[in-house]
């Protein structure tokens, strides 16, 4: 395959440097200038933290076609499946949050993995063990046991970067290895349909397949986000990156070390925006579309029509917020809400359940 010829377009301040004869390039004269960073300290301090996982799976037996059933067929389709170990493998990244071993990363990174390997950049291998687990935050932790400290990275705080600041994303694109790309957040807050915890970071950071699980570092070097997914037409990196925030994974990733599951509180209802036309008229809240029957929320009283304003006297405005504030309740605490029916404001107070499927 012949390389197609590049084609660059100079500015006039580039045209200048090159006729007076500089071999300074442009993004070079402007990094000296103090207008671009230079990531490579940054690079070198916090690259030792950052691990490739392999992960290795049983791919599930196919099951019999029906009409194979007590056909001579039969017995050779099985003796078939027997003797074909079916494996499949995948590769992501992950990263050291303390010392001992505990290593952070994407819940689909590790999946229903038989078998996961962690290699750290000087190329040692150690076996891992998944601690636990989040399928609605895609994250995991793992733990190794290594034969003395490792270098760990420390958590930022994922509020305080702004739309416009660099960040570096670091991991293993495509298994090869430690590998770094720089960018900026170009977006908070983005929601891509992943879940009702969507509340991710986009960045322009080139994130390929493989650098799932990998962190986002602010420039401090504190990892303010792990990187999860892409968007992305071919497959490969298209200048749009996500990342859950730090704000988010933290906690989630502290109560698996504790606990090794994450419990979440529910209500029981089935929540949705007001639409448009309400809230220009002063509306606010969020409508109680459906109650499950012996919810903790209808034990309580409450009613399908309802508009819940605010919990625990803070106001909430989006059916997202009341599930996300919800969620952070551990099972069995009691919480208030402020709910409005027939146009008066009542109070009710709620013991919060646990989220089905969690034990």
């Amino acid at each position: 395959m012949s390389a197609l010829p590049t084609r660059r377009l100079l500015g006039n301040a580039a045209l200048a440097l090159l006729l007076a004869g500089c071999s300074t390039t442009p993004n070079q004269a402007i990094a000296q200038r103090g207008l671009l960073p230079d990531f490579a300290d940054l690079a070198e301090r916090v690259l030792p933290a950052v691990v490739n996982i392999a992960v290795t799976a049983e791919q599930r037996q196919v099951e019999l076609p029906p009409e194979l059933r007590g056909t001579p067929f039969e017995r050779y389709f099985r003796d078939r499946q027997r003797n074909r170990r079916q494996e499949v493998t995948g590769a992501g990244s992950g990263f050291i949050i303390d010392p001992t071993g505990y290593i952070a990363t994407n819940n689909h990174v590790v999946g229903n993995a038989s078998r996961v390997v962690v290699a750290l950049q000087d190329g040692t291998e150690l076996p891992a063990r998944v601690i636990g687990s989040d399928e609605l935050t895609d994250l995991a932790l793992l733990k190794v046991e290594p034969r003395g400290p490792l270098v760990s990275v420390p958590w930022g705080a994922s509020s305080q970067a702004r739309v416009g600041s660099w960040v570096l994303a670091a991991g293993n694109p495509f298994g090869l290895g430690g590998s770094v790309t720089s960018g900026i957040v170009s977006a908070r807050g983005r929601e891509i349909g992943a879940g009702p915890f969507d509340d991710f970071i986009q960045t322009d950071a080139a994130i390929n397949p493989g650098n799932s699980g990998g962190p986002l570092f602010n420039q401090a070097g504190e990892v303010i986000g792990i990187n999860t997914a892409i968007y992305s037409p071919s497959g490969a990196s298209a200048g749009i990156g996500f990342a859950t925030p730090s704000d988010l994974a933290r906690p989630v990733i502290e109560q698996l070390r504790r606990d090794g599951r994450v419990e979440r509180g529910w209500l029981g209802v089935a929540v949705q925006d007001l639409v448009a036309e309400e809230q220009r008229q002063g509306r606010r809240g969020v409508l109680v579309a459906g109650i499950e029957r012996n919810s903790p929320a209808g034990r309580a009283g409450l009613r399908q029509g309802d508009i819940v304003v605010a919990v625990n006297g803070d106001r909430v405005d989006t059916s997202r917020a009341l599930v996300r504030t919800v969620a952070a309740v551990p099972p069995g605490q009691t919480v208030r809400l402020t709910v409005v029916r027939e146009g008066r404001e009542r109070e009710f107070s709620v013991q919060v359940g646990r989220r089905p499927g969690q034990g």
